[in-house]
């Protein structure tokens, strides 16, 4: 039971539900464009999605944690793998059969969500072994999983992706965003990026608030306040105070707030139903944040 639970630590949980959440708000966009049209298959193929989404989170994060090795036997010896609670070999295994997994489960709700899922296992797989440590490419790259991820949910009516492509732009901001705090959260942070972080955040606020004039489910903009503060907050204190300890904090904030920010895009596209399924997952991650690592 030990070692499951050091293997279940390596795939980050917490932030495996929020992953989950973006194809479940791909979903509610699909819904709402379908005009109640969508094909008989799209709740099981929702739910393949989910367990390809979820797969190809610890995957990533798994490929992540064996590249970082090096890095992390100095940094954060801690952790499962430089701590040798876990092998490199065994953790090498493990990733690869959660990718497979992955790959597998999205072909099974179709050929367009399989493209994008492989597109999504490049990505993580590049950032991993190389864009990271680029201080514009790392961060682009990342938020191109997260748009993709978005655009997962989506697929489901493959016949709606290519004119609502461009949504995915706002998770790739917003992912761009938490990716660029998240670079100084082991030796402190600096004030530009911070308040690039801040820009981004507003563009993502703003941009959110234009799809709903679009959609006009103005309900939804209930959520928009509360998943601002959740971001805002911890920034402001890291920008008052860029210490590691703040830094990490206004990561979490970040990771953790991508919840609200795929509840809001169920509100706004009157999926009022998944938006509350969303919702629920808010205090799992949250719970399974003080248990395991999110950062």
């Amino acid at each position: 039971m030990r070692k499951l639970f050091y293997y279940i630590t390596l795939c980050r949980p917490a932030n495996v539900i929020t992953a989950m959440a973006d194809v479940l708000a791909g979903a509610s966009i699909a819904l709402f464009y379908s005009n109640g049209d969508a094909p008989a298959e799209f709740y099981t193929n929702g739910i393949f999605l989910l367990v390809a989404t979820a797969a190809l989170y610890a995957g990533g994060i798994v490929f992540n944690d064996i590249f970082d090795l090096e890095t992390d036997r100095i940094e954060r010896p801690e952790r499962v793998i430089p701590s040798g609670t876990i092998s490199k070999q065994a953790a090498l295994i493990f990733g690869t059969v959660l990718l497979m997994i992955a790959l597998a489960s999205s072909a099974m709700a179709g050929g367009t969500s399989f493209f994008i899922a492989c597109g999504i296992a490049c990505a993580a797989l590049l950032y991993n072994y190389k864009s990271k440590h680029h201080a514009i490419a790392g961060p682009l790259n990342m938020g191109v999983c997260r748009g993709l991820n978005l655009l997962l949910g989506l697929s489901l009516v493959p016949g709606l992706l290519k004119p609502n492509a461009w949504l995915a732009i706002v998770p790739l901001v917003y992912i761009f965003a938490v990716t660029t705090i998240s670079r100084d959260e082991v030796h402190g942070g600096k004030k530009k990026n911070l308040a690039v972080a801040f820009i981004l955040y507003l563009i993502v606020f703003i941009t959110l608030c234009i799809i709903t004039g679009y959609t006009k489910v103005y309900m939804g903009l209930g959520l928009l306040l509360p998943f601002f503060i959740s971001i805002m907050r911890p920034l402001y204190k890291a920008w008052q105070n860029p210490l590691p300890k703040n830094i990490i904090k206004a990561v979490k904030a970040g990771v953790l707030s991508i919840l609200f920010l795929d509840a809001t895009w169920a509100a706004i596209h009157n999926q009022f139903l998944i938006c509350a399924l969303i919702i629920c997952l808010l205090p799992l991650s949250i719970l399974l944040g003080k248990y395991f690592a999110v950062t």
